[in-house]
């Protein structure tokens, strides 16, 4: 990563990911002179993190414009329109939700800042992916996963008629090794007099080789959509290559007539951080078609005109003092209303329990970006509860270890295993565990002593979307089951070299 200060000599260069971590399928929109970005969230609460940027290159944390989601939170298109910003979002049925189908919602305001509105259902049973754009008629439309249309009240809170068919994708070579067909993720934008339809297929998981991005245009929104002679724009051609399954793209002009992509993938050794944002600039052929201008997005890439020298992805420590809730923190699978079992005062995070275990206990989730990290908290039982430290995925697949005051309890691969560490049987213990490369080791200690290894280690590079079937990330988590509650103290995170 190029960390050279401005001045003679500087480089100019940045290195992906632009943003590290678990930030599936980015929706970016430039307002005045800044740039915005949220991304998909699934059943993290708070969900849609937004991000500001001068550049493209650097982002700093904002707020959360959806503090509690109605369902898994899918892959969202922001838009402004009139001096008012919309974020489309599908909310996928979740065991906690009411939903039945796939939905489509709204939330707006008048900043992107917000505050956001309550989610206004729009109607929209049955599709993905909604990509907001005005046609040369003047009216506003959203395109859906298919690829399909519906037209948008004036206002953007209501549809009009009927959801059509508009646009059937560009088809690749049958022996191209990809998960799925899946066209998906519709981004429109105008330049000159065409309107540009970016889209992914090939499927976000799978095979490296799968998701890529393409291109149609049409010089009316209504269509017909004549496809890019040079499709796919963007892929993972070879599983030699550091950013795999490429895809879910959009594409936006910068400063000096510049034009760039941010699209999401994941980085080779490393599914199981997720899908990473990356950041790489867009070339325009004579007869207007836009080409990706790098053969390879995981080297050095020249900065976009004015930008800052890039700095470090993620701050390198994270502790107690100055936690929020929603900037790396969020709850994994809450219920409504669950924001309320954490309380932060004095340095203490107090956490209600919930289920019978880590699995359904709605743990407390970091987002990272790191190959090696270590993290410790000093855990303290009230009431009839388990608490302690884990690496999570999901409810299906975990690794870690907790205390229940008669003893300790190991898990691994989603389940509690049969070793049995004699660690004392008490209510206060401090754990820590550090995951070195896929490599996790565990340690705990009584207060005022020293640390003890625990007894097994394990190898969680498997611990990702293609093993369990859920586009998520393994990340450090907290969690408190049962009826009691756990207190946190000393908790810091910090990456290893």
């Amino acid at each position: 990563m190029d960390q050279e200060a401005d001045g003679p000599g500087a480089a100019r260069s940045y290195t992906n990911p632009v943003l590290g971590g678990d930030r599936p399928d980015p929706a970016v929109i430039k307002v005045g002179d800044e740039y915005w970005m949220t991304y998909s969230s699934f059943e993290a609460a708070p969900g849609l993190l937004l991000y500001r940027s001068d550049d493209l290159v650097t982002w700093t944390y904002v707020t959360a414009a959806l503090p509690e989601p109605l369902g898994s939170t899918f892959a969202v298109d922001v838009a402004e329109h009139d001096g008012r910003f919309f974020i489309y979002i599908p909310f996928i049925p979740t065991p906690w939700s009411s939903l039945t189908d796939a939905s489509i919602f709204v939330i707006h305001a008048d900043a992107m800042a917000g505050p956001w509105s309550e989610p206004i259902d729009l109607g929209v049973r049955g599709a993905i992916d909604p990509g907001h754009v005005v046609g040369e008629d003047g009216r506003r439309y959203l395109f859906l996963s298919g690829i399909r249309r519906v037209a948008l009240c004036d206002d953007g809170l209501s549809t009009v008629g009927e959801i059509e068919q508009v646009y059937d994708g560009w088809r690749y070579p049958d022996d191209w090794i990809t998960e799925a067909y899946a066209l998906e993720g519709p981004k429109l934008f105008r330049r000159g007099e065409w309107f540009y339809l970016v889209s992914a297929v090939g499927g976000t998981a799978g095979p490296p080789t799968g998701h890529m991005v393409i291109v149609a245009r049409s010089r009316s929104v209504h269509g017909p959509w004549e496809n890019h002679p040079g499709n796919p724009i963007a892929r993972t051609r070879s599983a030699d290559e550091r950013w795999w399954s490429r895809g879910h793209a959009t594409i936006l002009e910068v400063p000096g007539e510049q034009w760039y992509m941010l699209s999401h993938g994941y980085e080779n050794g490393y599914r199981t951080l997720g899908r990473q944002i990356l950041l790489e600039q867009v070339a325009w052929t004579e007869d207007g078609w836009p080409v990706a201008a790098a053969d390879d997005v995981g080297g050095a890439l020249p900065l976009p005109e004015g930008a800052a020298p890039q700095h470090p992805l993620l701050p390198p420590a994270e502790e107690i003092p100055g936690f929020r809730l929603g900037e790396r923190w969020a709850f994994h699978a809450p219920l409504p209303g669950e924001s309320g079992r954490l309380t932060v005062a004095d340095d203490v995070l107090v956490l209600r329990g919930k289920g019978v275990g880590p699995g359904d206990s709605s743990p407390l989730a970091l987002v990272t970006g790191d190959h090696a990290y270590e993290i410790e908290v000093d855990v303290e039982l009230e009431g009839p509860v388990e608490a302690g430290l884990l690496l999570f995925f999901n409810g299906r697949l975990f690794c870690g270890m907790g205390i229940d005051g008669a003893g300790m309890r190991s898990y691994s691969g989603g389940i509690r295993t049969h070793w049995r560490e004699p660690a004392p049987a008490g209510r206060r213990l401090s754990l820590r565990l550090r995951n070195d490369h896929h490599i996790v080791t565990g340690w705990w200690r009584e207060q005022g002593g020293e640390w003890t290894r625990h007894g097994v280690r394990y190898e969680t590079s498997g611990y990702h979307a293609n093993t369990i079937g859920d586009l998520l990330s393994l990340r450090p988590a907290i969690y408190a089951a049962g009826d009691g509650s756990a207190r946190f103290r000393d908790l810091r995170y910090r990456r290893l070299a």
